[in-house]
């Protein structure tokens, strides 16, 4: 019989509510320098309190642009890193999930072989293939389109790995049942496969979409243009090099928005990211 202590849990939450505070804590001043004006801000004036320009400055934030090196408005960014995001979680799953496939339950000649190849491709930094890629990339006319933030990177040798691993402990009884009711392959996959992969599809759906939403190098060598840029790449050049000239307020309220849509992502699939990685729904 386990004892149950009155005070308990008082120190294990304590040390959660500080750690809460010792990462919010910074959030909250982005958030007060967001709604105050850049005198403030250049002043240290800046107080723990917002301030009365919260609708002016985000408002001019995301629908007029800044007086940094890129001039687009932060919703235009928001809309490039929205469908880059989306676009590399989606097509990573959809590759993935069917290689995956194709590696477990297809007998086909050196497809072993083929599964080590794509799993040696983790031990490539993005460094190593960057030229390459951009090179391609390149010769195919895919520089400021967003076929060329997306494509480049939809492959992922570690949702191959993840869907392979899980599909190896669907019971073979499974593929009995299948084969006894005459269902054959793409059958088996869309009415046995795919909805005991749901919590593993949505576990890695917000894993990959904050991937793909914090993506820096490779967005910036293949956008020229402002009006490709993704938000991460605009926060960057929204930084002039001299000091005064940086709107910081405008530079906040960028950093606030720009944290809303993994937020966002993570809040409403909270529930399946959590069974998608304790549990095996079989």
């Amino acid at each position: 019989m386990v004892e149950r202590r009155r005070f308990g849990d008082v120190i294990p939450h304590l040390i959660l509510l500080i750690g809460i505070a010792i990462v919010a804590f910074p959030v909250y001043l982005c958030f007060v320098g967001s709604t105050l004006d850049q005198a403030t801000i250049a002043n240290g004036q800046m107080g723990l309190t917002p301030g009365p320009l919260f609708f002016e400055t985000y408002w001019r934030t995301l629908f007029v642009g800044t007086s940094g090196t890129t001039r687009e408005p932060v919703a235009t960014m928001m809309f490039n890193s929205f469908v880059m995001a989306l676009v590399i979680a989606l097509g990573k799953i959809a590759i993935s999930i069917i290689s995956s496939y194709a590696v477990v339950y297809f007998k086909f000649p050196f497809r072993m072989a083929a599964f080590w190849m794509i799993f040696v491709t983790l031990m490539l930094p993005v460094e190593v293939r960057i030229y390459p890629t951009y090179k391609i990339a390149a010769d195919l006319n895919l520089l400021n389109s967003y076929a060329g933030l997306t494509l480049p990177l939809i492959a992922s040798a570690t949702a191959t790995l993840f869907f392979r691993q899980f599909f190896m402990t669907i019971p073979d009884e499974l593929i009995e049942a299948s084969k006894l009711d005459g269902a054959g392959p793409f059958r088996f996959f869309k009415d046995t496969v795919l909805p005991l992969s749901r919590t593993n599809i949505a576990a890695l759906f917000v894993i990959l979409f904050i991937y793909g939403w914090n993506q820096y190098l490779w967005p910036i060598l293949i956008t020229t243009h402002d009006d490709m840029q993704t938000i991460v790449i605009g926060i960057k050049k929204m930084i002039v090099t001299a000091d005064a000239l940086t709107e910081w307020n405008v530079v906040m309220a960028t950093a606030m928005l720009a944290m809303l849509p993994p937020v966002a992502v993570v809040v409403l699939m909270q529930r399946w990211f959590v069974k998608g990685l304790v549990e095996t729904e079989k």
